[in-house]
């Protein structure tokens, strides 16, 4: 560990990474466009000096709304290694969203992908000094006769970044990341996990979200690692085929992903007959099985994955046991967008059941008020990692800093005598019981997601008693309503219907749906009593929830997947 090199500014990363491995494959799509680090080097310096031809001087922010492709890293090291600020833009952020974001925070230039141009309101596109279509290069419209601009070698106190959250509180604020910031914590995330020149990444996650911008485009950059990205959405299908194609060494995911494989693909196969089904009851059968599905889940991963990094949101612990059971190379890592974003992390041979891990290095981190029964409280952070605030927002800024100067995370946590952190809930989620326990309801959604029925599920407080809405799986209620159905269909292969008239078939027909109707409705009211039976039996008594929703959609989310909550509860008085 000791020939990993430490940068002060993105600049340095940029300069070291193209002079020493020119011809290393950089960023690429799969089977498509391709940079090696010469050719991104001397791309990005291209479109630095097309940027300073028309008017962008240091400091001046720059928008970057595209999705995940080789000119992404292009466009944002031509702004951060040459002295400029960019803001990236999650490409699922509405035309009211973006709008917020460019004049909040001033952006005077932009890069933008074609598919996602026609969110810009126009009237934005014509204040902007220059507009880049990102998937060219080219540009798209430009200021008439600019005055020249400038680029500079930035100083690792100056700004690089502002990332505005879209978090699950409602509030999206700019968080302000300096060229210390980043380069900081690049060096512990390269001690946590070094990389090699024969890493292959395979790309998933927004490019615009801290954790996919930190650790799946600068990380790579310091070992002159390759990095894949997916050119069309990645359904089931295609995603299958990039595995297959790249065959990739690491990737960095949200809970979501594999929790979604597990319960989808590998617990169906365990529960297809009456002999596994009752072997995976029992732990010896569990481990057997799962170490049989670990196997073939590698395979399916293209059989030479040696990393897979889960954050974002809490890991659910029954995915979890499987993974580690499989020997499934998964890794667990803590942070968020303010603290660029790695506070905590475990790679694949360091991990704990439902731990994050330890500090990262650099890192210092601390439980606030907690609970003297439980050890519980909130988990404050400090490093050179910490941001340095909120852009033009000073009270906000001084709400996320304790008196002493650490940085509030407002995650509930605790801390195990080895250092290893483990997270309980957001301190906004935390549900204050009838004799004052504390009450995650992160962690009885964690029990309701186990049931076969369900696919998601939102636990809120309701007039003081614990109301669980569940998105049930979609696949299982299609089938039960397809069952139902077949009741009306094998009604009129009899052969004593076909001597009915027209009208009689219809009136018949009518009862019939009816009574399949209610059947159906009846069959759901079930379920959901099921479901509360299922929960009420695995959790405190202080954790029973009195009633259950069926919610008809999925949950809105975040980009990393993490139910946006305050659509869904009910304001505190």
């Amino acid at each position: 560990m000791g020939n990993i090199p430490e940068f002060n500014t993105l600049r340095d990363l940029f300069t070291y990474s193209t002079a020493n491995f020119k011809n290393n494959t950089s960023f690429s799509y799969i089977n498509g466009d391709s940079y090696t680090y010469e050719q991104f080097g001397d791309k990005t310096e291209k479109v630095s000096e097309l940027l300073t031809a028309n008017g962008i001087k240091p400091g001046d922010k720059i928008g970057i709304l595209s999705q995940n492709m080789p000119n992404w890293p292009v466009a944002y090291f031509s702004v951060t290694a040459f002295g400029r600020v960019a803001v990236p833009m999650l490409p699922d952020f509405s035309e009211f969203e973006i709008r917020n974001v460019i004049e909040h925070s001033e952006s005077n230039a932009l890069f933008v992908s074609n598919r996602l141009l026609y969110k810009v309101p126009q009237d934005l596109l014509d204040k902007m000094n220059i507009v880049v279509i990102l998937d060219t290069l080219e540009v798209l419209k430009a200021k008439e006769n600019p005055v020249r601009g400038e680029a500079i070698s930035p100083r690792e106190e100056d700004l690089a970044s502002i990332i505005y959250t879209s978090g699950t509180t409602g509030n999206s604020k700019g968080v302000m990341l300096t060229h210390k910031n980043l380069s900081s914590h690049l060096y512990s995330a390269s001690l946590l996990r070094p990389g090699f020149e024969w890493d292959i990444w395979l790309s998933l996650l927004p490019l615009s979200h801290t954790l996919e911008c930190s650790l799946c485009m600068m990380l790579p950059m310091v070992s002159g690692s390759s990095v894949y990205y997916i050119e069309k959405a990645p359904t089931p299908t295609i995603l299958l085929k990039a595995l297959k194609d790249v065959r990739p060494t690491t990737i960095l995911s949200v809970p979501m992903i594999i929790e979604k494989i597990y319960k989808n693909t590998v617990l169906p196969k365990f529960n297809a007959s009456p002999i596994t089904r009752a072997l995976y009851k029992t732990t010896p059968g569990r481990k057997l099985l799962n170490r049989v599905a670990g196997k073939k889940l590698m395979e399916t991963f293209g059989g030479r994955l040696r990393f897979f990094g889960i954050g974002g949101a809490k890991l659910d612990g029954v995915v979890e046991r499987f993974l580690f059971e499989a020997k499934f190379p998964y890794a667990i890592g803590y942070g968020l967008t303010e603290t660029s974003p790695l506070l905590a992390g475990a790679i694949p041979d360091n991990v704990k059941w439902q731990s994050t891990g330890p500090a990262v290095h650099g890192v210092t981190l601390r439980i606030d008020n907690p609970n003297p029964e439980t050890g519980e409280g909130e988990i404050v952070a400090k490093g050179p990692n910490v941001m340095v605030g909120y852009y033009k927002n000073p009270q906000a800024t001084e709400q996320a800093f304790t008196s002493d100067g650490w940085f509030r995370t407002k995650d509930l946590g605790i801390i195990d005598k080895e250092g290893r952190l483990y997270i309980k809930g957001r301190v906004s989620n935390m549900i204050l019981g009838p004799s004052g326990e504390n009450i995650y309801p992160e962690e009885i959604e964690s029990i309701i997601n186990g049931h076969w029925m369900v696919s998601e599920s939102v636990v809120t407080e309701s007039k003081g008693k614990l109301v669980a809405r569940v998105y049930l799986n979609p696949d299982r209620i299609k089938a039960l309503k397809e069952a139902k159905e077949e009741a009306i269909a094998a009604y009129y292969e009899t052969k004593e219907n076909f001597s009915k008239t027209k009208d009689e078939l219809m009136h018949t027909y009518d009862e019939k749906k009816e009574e399949v109707i209610k059947a159906f409705n009846e069959k759901l009211e079930q379920i959901k009593k099921e479901i509360s039976e299922y929960v009420n039996s695995r959790v405190n008594k202080f954790s029973k929830i009195s009633s259950v929703h069926d919610h008809p959609e999925q949950f809105e989310k975040t980009a990393t997947h993490k139910i946006k909550r305050y659509k869904y509860t009910e304001p505190k008085k």
